[in-house]
């Protein structure tokens, strides 16, 4: 993978999109069967002396036992930070545990290591970005591709808000662990990057209507992570080495693609939002949560059958076709509407979409997450407003169609 980190970079420096990409501080990216080791020698190169390792019961049965192990055989001090879970047993990424893991964490520490999936990515992200140390990446199982962003999806007195904060130094990830990931947590990953498919065109959609940042180099990126996954769905489903290999490749690629735009546009449109605001409304009745990857698996053919069935008629009849407000705006899908067509068409049906997710062992139907049909409807309606600066097709139809 540091092959491919030092390409990306080099392709990233010679964009001429005009945007101001920032910098990817990720000094080493591996993926093997010797990531401890090469772990080690990272931190006594960098010549830390403690690091702190955060992960939970279940990230540190997986991976954490181990790599303290490794540590102690090379003299390295740790101190270990279980994040405590809920009263349902989730772990949330919340004011508590970020609480937690800023009281156990010595100020003495040179970095963190954060040991686990996605949300112990995003209280370690945040907390260390507060203590002004850096982190380092461990990630229990490919699933979810925020391992390399900056941003930390929090939630805070209920609202979920992503913060942008910083990107780990450097990640190791033990082909070993991956490959014994739950199957559950291999479905959320593929989930995560198959919900590509309508995060891209509503990048796109911004750009087109509302001149937000854009960058073909960044898209290819996340276009070329979504691909992977989708041509290599036989080896991921049956969790072959080789599969595992793959998608672990994509999510981080995909994380890389936000770190060089400095946001999450590229991998995040409405199909998250919907899956923000039912996690939200999870929290509010205090149900256990859902894995990430699992609710956008689900939202994203609803939201492909929205687009498909509302959105796809109207920019065939446009002249029939009249906005509330903002002319202008309508004047200027006018004018993309033959992009748009053919970018709406070229998705895969929403029976399509499924059929893939099901083949990995994700969900494909809401009342399977314990989802049902009024939230569904509700979401729909006002999953948008989460963002209010973030221009969807699902905003456009809420806000300024009739």
């Amino acid at each position: 993978m540091n092959g491919t980190l030092q390409e990306i970079v080099s392709l990233a420096e010679q964009c001429r999109c005009g945007n101001n990409h920032h910098n990817i501080p990720i000094e080493q990216m591996v993926i093997s069967h010797d990531a401890w080791e090469l772990l080690v020698a990272y931190l006594q190169n960098k010549q830390y002396k403690t690091v702190a390792i955060i992960a939970d019961d279940n990230t540190f049965a997986a991976a954490g036992r181990q790599l303290c192990d490794m540590l102690e055989k090379a003299s390295v001090r740790y101190t270990v930070c279980l994040v405590q879970p809920d009263e349902n047993g989730d772990v949330i990424a919340d004011e508590r545990s970020i609480v937690q893991v800023l009281l156990e964490t010595s100020n003495d520490v040179d970095a963190m290591i954060a040991v686990g999936a996605g949300t112990i990515h995003d209280i370690t992200r945040f907390s260390s970005y507060k203590m002004n140390i850096p982190f380092i990446s461990v990630p229990t199982a490919p699933s979810v591709d925020g391992f390399t962003s900056m941003g930390a999806p929090l939630i805070i007195r209920g609202v979920k808000k992503t913060i942008q904060a910083q990107a780990p130094i450097a990640l190791f990830a033990h082909m070993d662990v991956l490959c014994k990931a739950p199957k559950s947590m291999i479905a959320t990953g593929f989930g995560d990057m198959a919900a590509k498919y309508t995060s891209l065109v509503d990048w796109q959609f911004a750009h087109f209507m509302a001149d937000e940042p854009y960058c073909p180099f960044v898209h290819q990126l996340t276009e070329q992570s979504l691909k992977a996954c989708v041509d290599h769905i036989e080896e991921i489903s049956a969790r072959e080495e080789k599969g595992i290999h793959v998608l672990m490749n994509a999510v981080l690629q995909s994380g890389i693609a936000m770190l060089i735009m400095g946001q999450s546009y590229p991998a995040s449109g409405a199909e998250h939002h919907l899956s923000h605001y039912w996690e939200m409304e999870f929290l509010r009745q205090k149900k256990r949560q859902v894995l990430h990857g699992m609710k956008v698996g689900v939202s994203t053919p609803i939201i492909i059958e929205r687009y498909q069935r509302v959105f796809l008629p109207m920019l065939n009849h446009l002249q029939e076709r009249s906005l509330a407000t903002n002319e202008a705006k309508w004047e200027r899908l006018r004018a993309t509407a033959t992009h748009f067509q053919e970018q709406l068409q070229s998705l895969p049906s929403p029976a399509q979409f499924r059929a893939m997710i099901e083949k990995v062992g994700g969900a494909v139907a809401p009342e399977q997450l314990g989802i049902d049909q009024e939230l569904v409807d509700r979401s729909l309606r006002e999953a948008h407003r989460l963002r209010s600066n973030r221009f969807t097709i699902l905003y456009f139809l809420n806000e300024l169609v009739l």
